[in-house]
């Protein structure tokens, strides 16, 4: 006896997409074939649907604790189910305090296991004067450390100095964790701004030119370079431009281990988006140019892109409304987290790009490259994440319909060609026809088994 069957689902495989039926037990895939004698207490009908890995989603900012009003652990969660995602990975900054310490790290897993309808993994931080506390991070659970190259403007999680940043990734390098690095040149975005702040220049396309290709593209080799000196691994995040992946490429070709995400704001949208919609569409790196953005789908469709992640950045609307801030003063972030999955789902059918690719950058390689031994593929002995989705049916996006605590978000209104129609994680329905049907937050704190290379 199963404790849920899953009948008739189109199966998205790493190598192969078939009809077959997936048998579950105390939260494991323990079964995967056409004919099954066991009965189930729980049977999902998935004719006519596909079924994949529910996604790791690796780069998400929820504000647990501290800062709940933005977003906390139980609204993020719920919205992650709602988009197909069954683990995320909380990054270290927009809570209070940062997860720069152990203790910090373990208020913000205490509110994850209380809060969280899904899994999840924690980041911890690297700063100028934490160094001495990354081993004990590392012993107690993170999933890796993020770092800053250009200026946060905040004060608990400075970005780090080029010292730092050495001591730093010549730790972590022994400690066997990643390093994720926001990748833009301080001095020139920083630079330019005040250029432009003082002039008086405050339009959608001064702030693009205040962030450009160039300063992501020096910090992305600076890093590159500090990481050959000091044998560091490296993530790079939100990568926004052809000339960084060019230079990422390039690091992988030498046998160096390094791996980069993008996010599908990038993909979805340009910087038409920041001129028309204003702050809402403020992110940095900046939307690029129609040009670039077409560049990133090609960078997409040859797999230069390890994973996809949504660096989800919720705020209270008051941050980003128009009347009060210019562009330069406006929270800058996407809020989109519950939209990753549908807008890979979007990109395949538009470009054909076949649906294993698919599960491949939204869960088998993160799954890999962080150490989650259990995640990332429909096999027997993976716990049974899935997320099911209907390619017949298209999902507009409205207030109502999506799941973060302040329904502020490019998104809305833009209408997916494919529906969510479920997520299950480890084995319990989570989300289900529009509404969550867990009866309360079962997610668990995963931390990592052992962290690997990604292969191109």
């Amino acid at each position: 006896m199963f404790d849920m069957l899953i009948k008739n689902g189109t199966v998205v495989f790493p190598d192969k997409v078939q009809i077959t039926n997936i048998g579950v037990k105390n939260g494991k895939i323990t079964a995967i074939g056409d004919e099954f004698v066991s009965g189930a207490n729980c049977i999902i009908d998935a004719s006519g649907q596909y079924v994949f890995p529910g996604m790791i989603d690796v780069h998400v900012h929820f504000s647990d604790p501290g800062r709940d009003y933005w977003e906390g652990f139980r609204t993020g969660s719920q919205m992650m189910a709602a988009g197909g995602v069954t683990t995320f990975f909380d990054m270290p900054l927009n809570g209070i305090p940062s997860t720069i310490k152990k203790e910090a790290l373990y208020l913000k897993s205490d509110r994850g296991q209380a809060e969280s309808y899904t899994d999840f993994a924690l980041w911890g931080g690297l700063v100028p004067g934490n160094e001495a506390d990354l081993a004990e991070l590392a012993e107690e659970g993170v999933i890796g450390f993020k770092a800053f190259l250009s200026t946060t403007g905040n004060k608990e999680f400075e970005n780090v100095d080029d010292v730092t940043l050495l001591n730093g990734m010549k730790i972590i390098a022994g400690l066997n964790k990643v390093l994720a690095l926001h990748s833009e040149s301080g001095p020139i975005t920083d630079w330019l701004a005040a250029r432009k702040i003082e002039a008086g220049q405050v339009s959608a396309d001064d702030y693009l030119e205040t962030r450009p290709i160039a300063a992501e593209a020096e910090a992305v080799q600076r890093a590159l370079y500090y990481a050959e000196v000091t044998g560091c691994p490296l993530h790079f995040v939100h990568i926004s431009s052809y000339e960084a992946i060019e230079k990422i490429e390039a690091a992988k070709k030498k046998g160096m281990n390094v791996t980069v995400e993008t996010c599908p704001h990038y993909l979805l949208f340009n910087h038409d988006a920041l001129r028309e919609f204003g702050p809402v569409a403020k992110c940095a790196p900046p939307l690029r140019k129609q040009e670039e953005q077409e560049r990133l789908i090609k960078l997409l469709i040859e797999q230069k892109f390890d994973m996809i992640s949504s660096d989800h950045s919720p705020c209270t609307s008051d941050l980003k409304d128009s009347a009060v801030y210019n562009i330069f003063q406006a929270w800058g972030g996407i809020s989109g987290g519950q939209f990753s999955f549908l807008s890979m789902m979007e990109l395949a059918l538009k470009y054909e790009i076949p649906f294993e690719q698919i599960a491949k950058i939204t869960a088998l390689n993160p799954a890999e490259r962080f150490g989650l031994k259990a995640k990332g593929r429909i096999a027997e002995g993976y716990d049974a994440d899935f997320v099911l989705v209907s390619t017949d049916e298209s999902y507009t996006v409205s207030e109502e319909n999506f799941f973060a605590k302040n329904k502020i978000s490019l998104y809305i209104g833009h209408t997916f060609p494919c529906k969510i129609n479920s997520t299950i994680n480890r084995g319990k329905l989570i989300f289900n026809d529009g509404t969550i049907q867990a009866d309360g937050p079962e997610g668990e704190w995963i931390k990592p088994i052992q962290q690997i290379e990604i292969k191109s």
